[in-house]
């Protein structure tokens, strides 16, 4: 984890014009997890976008139809992904504004074979916890192109902190979610989150030219690429770690997270395990490592 910016700070529930055409309203859900909340956007000046609607909450509700001037209205809702701080305020404002739900598709859309196996054989997810009842009203593919009065949105899928995460192209600008934030690396759980996934659509964003990504929690990320770079060379560097740990000696997800998450709070620990095994499982695809019996959370590994 990076240090977060001191600086950001926005009120939450007040709509802040980001450049011409762009607003960003604060959801009122600070945590751990979410730095100072979910970051919603409001993209066009007569047909509004709305990109992630967030978290169930009457006055975010409020707050994003209260933003609405005069000859505008609410014509598409996207969301990134069905984690519970992203997601279950779409169905609400759909209601009542009338305008469709976008995603790639449900709770389990984009989920990994591997992911799905290890849920089938009742591993749970962690973290941030799934809109299980989300579903959109309109499945986008990747490389859809979706267009309005003002604004025209390409949709790329980009799995690895959830099968169905997509990140949404505008020009030169790029709403990344959880994908890419400024204030942390992103959470990979399994079964929810895949490393293999997560690291190949970090490099797909790498091949593409960015001016600026927005991102689903903290502020704008003005040097993309260097973002990229650093997300992608903390992985391998905590790749790098855990086999070193485990050319030591085989151990489980939760010793090799104590034995390199040393000064990380007890009670994000939790966290960092998921991450580990997340990173085991990829390791295991790579014939890197070998799993001593079955793929679980509390698999011992060992150094092939």
């Amino acid at each position: 984890m990076i240090q977060p910016p001191d600086d950001f700070n926005p009120p939450a529930g007040v709509a802040e014009e980001l450049e011409p055409g762009l607003r960003r309203i604060l959801a009122p859900n600070p945590s751990p997890m979410t730095y100072r909340g979910t970051n919603t956007y409001l993209l066009g000046r007569g047909d509004i976008a709305v990109i992630d609607p967030g978290p169930l909450s009457d006055a975010h509700l409020h707050a994003i139809l209260s933003a609405l001037g005069p000859g505008q209205r609410i014509s598409h809702i996207f969301v990134t992904h069905s984690h519970l701080d992203h997601a279950p305020l779409a169905a609400p404002l759909a209601a009542a504004t009338g305008a469709p739900v976008l995603a790639y598709g449900g709770p389990l859309a984009g989920r990994s074979a591997v992911m799905a196996k290890l849920a089938g054989a009742g591993l749970a997810g962690g973290g941030e916890g799934i809109d299980h009842a989300f579903a959109p009203d309109r499945e986008v593919a990747d490389g859809a192109v979706i267009s309005a009065d003002g604004w025209t949105l390409e949709v790329l899928h980009t799995p690895g902190h959830l099968g169905n995460h997509i990140a949404l192209a505008w020009n030169d600008i790029c709403f990344t979610a959880d994908l890419v934030m400024g204030w942390a690396s992103s959470l990979v759980s399994p079964p929810d989150g895949d490393l293999t996934d997560f690291m190949a659509s970090c490099r797909r964003l790498r091949d593409r030219d960015w001016r600026v990504f927005h991102c689903g929690h903290g502020a704008p990320v003005h040097d993309p690429h260097e973002r990229l770079d650093w997300l992608i060379a903390h992985r391998l560097g905590r790749e790098a770690a855990i086999l070193e740990k485990l050319a030591q000696a085989p151990r489980n997800a939760r010793a090799l997270a104590e034995a390199i998450y040393t000064e990380t709070p007890v009670a994000l620990l939790p966290a960092a395990e998921r991450n580990v095994f997340a990173h085991l499982i990829d390791l295991h695809g790579k014939s890197e490592v070998r799993a001593q019996g079955a793929l679980a959370s509390d698999t011992v590994f060992e150094r092939t």
